[in-house]
C-alpha cells in the first residue's frame, strides 16, 4: 500500500472512531470501545482482525507472542486506549509492535475523554 492510500486509511479509521466516541462518549473500558469499532469496520466493509499476534524474534528466536488491539488492512496497527492520557509508555509499545510485525504505521486512540486523543506513529523500516 502506498503512502497516499495509508494516509486514507488511517483518516477513514479516525473518522469511525470519532463516531463511536460521539456515539458512547468517555468512560467505557477499552473492549467496549473494541466491540463497537469492530461493529464500524463491519458496516464500512474494511478487514479487520481483533486481537492480532505479533511473534517478537530476537536473533533468530521466538521470544514470545505481543497482542495487538486490531490490525487493519493488514497495513496499520491500531491500539486502544482509555487512560487520562497518552503517555510515552503507549507510544514505546506502539512503535515496538510495529517493528515486529514489520509495519509502517499506527495509531493509538484514547476514548477515556471529553474529546478523543488521537496520536499517529510512524516506523523508518
Amino acid at each position: 500500500m502506498d503512502k497516499d492510500a495509508i494516509n486514507n486509511l488511517t483518516e477513514s479509521i479516525i473518522g469511525m472512531a470519532m463516531k463511536v466516541h460521539r456515539t458512547l462518549g468517555p468512560g467505557f473500558v477499552e473492549k467496549i470501545y473494541e466491540k463497537a469499532l469492530a461493529c464500524e469496520f463491519e458496516c464500512n466493509n474494511v478487514n479487520y482482525e481483533r486481537q492480532f499476534r505479533i511473534n517478537v524474534i530476537y536473533e533468530g528466536v521466538d521470544v514470545g507472542e505481543q497482542r495487538v488491539d486490531f490490525i487493519i488492512e493488514s497495513e496499520v496497527i491500531l491500539e486502544l486506549k482509555s487512560v487520562s492520557e497518552i503517555q510515552r509508555i503507549h507510544e514505546a509499545q506502539l512503535l515496538s509492535y510495529l517493528k515486529a510485525a514489520n509495519k509502517k504505521v499506527g495509531l493509538i486512540l484514547n476514548f477515556a475523554n471529553k474529546s478523543l486523543e488521537i496520536k499517529r506513529m510512524v516506523n523508518k523500516l
